[in-house]
């Protein structure tokens, strides 16, 4: 890794005449209710394996940024080195830096609530045994998933059994879609996603000040083991009101906000908010690089008004399931109106100059925070940014086409990459002139050009090194985390191999289990392998005793359809088996001919066509090319 180029000292230097470094506050807040914490906080599994360690970001103690981090992000990642059990208000508390996310415990008459446990099960039941040592152990007596994403939700089993839940001992709550969202967004896009959010939280750097040094949410996600119990109470009305182990809580939908499924919280009796993920310490995603569906600024913006209007004057403290809270009244409604402002500046302020017929990318560049936020540190680009949530916005309404012609249909990397490479005269010209560019700092058109030549050869290892120069000195000044880790790891991928996956599996067990059967076969649509299935015709049956339900999966021009409750009278095979067979098969704990033989699956008709279908389905390799062009297989 080489150092920061005089350019980029001194974009980092200007960072500090920009934003106010001497406010302090959120060092407090940060540090506020601590309890105590556990040494390093290293974390391991059954195995011995290390699943979260913050022992690697000992650098952050230095409280000068070094030249090759941004002034702004570092303040940040040391933000975020605050890890422990803290007390945030009467009855409760918070489990910080014990993952990317927060567990937050509430105490009852009887018990305990738990709110959002974390990733992975290890962090989880290292977080809930830090409680029990500073507050006393006490029954868990319901469960609360703010949202659908993993992070949420994944370390469930580390601090409830499930047969505690089957036998109505705790209820697990949820936002109404929270099943549907949190199995579909695992399953039909998981192994993209995975790969792509090495990226975006640069699992897979090295932790360094010329590495990575945080994920603007957080550290980093943990690589413990991802688990899911199903809710057993849904929260289906906008606003609902319960009394769980003698807590009231007042219960507000945030649909299409943050997650497909989230919801924010009131505790009137303690006067205390939770705004889950809606309002945490930074600019969030409209649209996260790791891929997602583009979520709505606009719904975003709305929510936080009507919880702002109905709960923020009764609050003395809003907090998140992610970075530290905001303490007293008059801070909490200051705090909600920037965090509401923001997301309606940028929905309102893209829509507006898109219908000036401005493009993405113009929109990009020209948008920046009103002075009235500008220098606000809760609404810094550290995790979203103004330039990526901008095109989200404007791929919400009008997709990615620009309606400029030329742009309709251009060519994929590699051929497009020939062609600028010709245009400029060859690769060693191109090089040239991009070695000229990247002394004048121009590093990001450096990086474009360099990755054309790239993918036009990619044993180019002028290119490649040039490449990741130019993408390095971007992740050095980049104020936004996931950018910084995507340039990085950019850089680390063009100078030597893709890394070995440090990643979690796309698809957890639990996971495959929680999958409903039409979502099992929309799952085995997108495994179809078209070429290969060119020219066949399949009907086959699916009977399901354990359910009592009955699909047809029918195979025609190279795409796999079924309906529900149905069967065909001229089906090739009928397959009966019971559900929980279904996920050993997905999950490859059973072959089909070892299922046929044991009688876990039976065949009426023409078992071949059963195995003909099966064979004709697609394996996801994670660790697919990204920044050169994908080898053939």
């Amino acid at each position: 890794m080489n150092d920061a180029t005089p350019i980029t000292i001194a974009q980092n230097r200007a960072v500090l005449d920009r934003l106010p470094f001497a406010d302090t506050q959120d060092f407090h807040d940060a540090r506020r209710g601590f309890l105590g914490t556990l040494p390093e906080v290293e974390i391991t599994s059954a195995e011995g394996r290390l699943v979260w360690s913050l022992r690697d970001y000992a650098f952050l103690g230095d409280e000068t940024a070094p030249p090759t981090v941004n002034p702004s992000l570092w303040r940040q990642a040391r933000l975020n080195m605050s890890h422990g059990l803290f007390r945030v208000t009467e009855r409760i508390y918070q489990i910080r830096g014990f993952d990317i996310s927060n567990m937050t415990v509430i105490e009852g008459e009887r018990g305990i609530i738990v709110i959002d446990p974390l990733l992975s099960t290890e962090v989880a039941r290292a977080g809930l045994a830090l409680y029990a040592e500073h507050r006393g152990r006490r029954p868990i007596t319901a469960l609360i998933y703010t949202h659908s994403h993993v992070d949420h939700y994944g370390g469930v089993r580390g601090v409830v059994d499930e047969d505690d839940v089957k036998a109505g001992r705790l209820e697990i709550w949820a936002p109404d879609g929270f099943m549907e969202a949190a199995v579909r967004e695992n399953v039909l896009a998981g192994t993209v996603m995975v790969r792509r959010a090495q990226f975006q939280f640069g699992a897979t750097l090295p932790k360094g000040p010329r590495g990575q040094v945080d994920a603007g949410l957080g550290k980093v996600t943990s690589r413990g083991t991802v688990t899911l119990i199903p809710p057993t109470r849904t929260i289906a009305a906008p606003i609902e009101t319960h009394r769980l182990d003698g807590v009231e809580i007042v219960f507000q939908l945030a649909p299409e906000t943050e997650a497909p499924a989230e919801m924010h919280m009131f505790y009137p009796e303690l006067r205390a908010l939770n705004l889950a993920e809606n309002a945490t310490h930074n600019l969030h995603n409209v649209y996260p690089i790791r891929g997602a569906q583009v979520r709505d600024a606009n719904a975003w913006a709305k929510y936080l008004n009507e919880a702002m209007e109905r709960f923020g004057r009764g609050a003395d403290v809003v907090f998140a399931q992610h970075h530290w809270p905001v303490w007293d009244t008059p801070r909490v409604l200051d705090f909600m109106a920037k965090q509401r402002d923001l997301y309606k500046y940028v929905h309102d302020q893209t829509v507006r100059l898109m219908n000036h017929g401005h493009k993405a990318a113009e929109i990009a560049e020209r948008l920046t925070l009103p002075r009235s936020l500008g220098t606000t540190w809760h609404v810094r680009g550290y995790y979203g940014t103004l330039s990526h949530n901008a095109k989200s916005v404007y791929q919400r309404y009008i997709g990615w086409y620009d309606a400029n012609p030329a742009n309709l249909n251009p060519l994929p990397p590699v051929e497009r990459g020939r062609k600028y490479v010709e245009y400029m005269g060859g690769a060693d010209a191109a090089i040239r002139r991009a070695r000229e560019d990247f002394a004048r700092g121009e590093y990001r058109f450096v990086a474009e050009a360099m990755s054309h030549v790239v993918f036009a050869d990619p044993a180019n290892t002028d290119a490649r090194r040039l490449g990741a120069d130019a993408l390095e000195q971007l992740g050095y000044a980049a104020e936004s985390a996931t950018w910084r880790n995507a340039y990085l790891l950019g850089a680390l991928e063009l100078r030597q191999a893709q890394p070995a996956s440090a990643a979690r599996a796309p698809v957890s067990p639990d996971v495959v289990h929680a999958m409903s059967l039409d979502l099992f076969f929309d799952y085995l649509g997108v495994r179809l392998d078209g070429a290969r299935a060119e020219g066949r015709r399949l009907v086959i049956n699916w009977v399901f005793p354990d359910l009592d339900r009955r699909y047809v999966l029918n195979l025609q021009n190279s795409a796999l359809t079924y309906l529900a409750d149905r069967q065909s009278d001229r089906a090739d095979a009928t397959v009966t088996l019971d559900r929980p067979t279904l996920s050993r098969l997905l999950l490859k704990e059973v072959r089909l001919d070892d299922g046929l033989r044991s009688g876990l699956i039976t065949v009426d008709g023409q078992s071949s066509a059963v195995g003909e279908l099966f064979g004709l389905l697609d394996d996801f390799t994670l660790m697919f090319e990204v920044v050169e062009p994908k080898r053939a297989s």
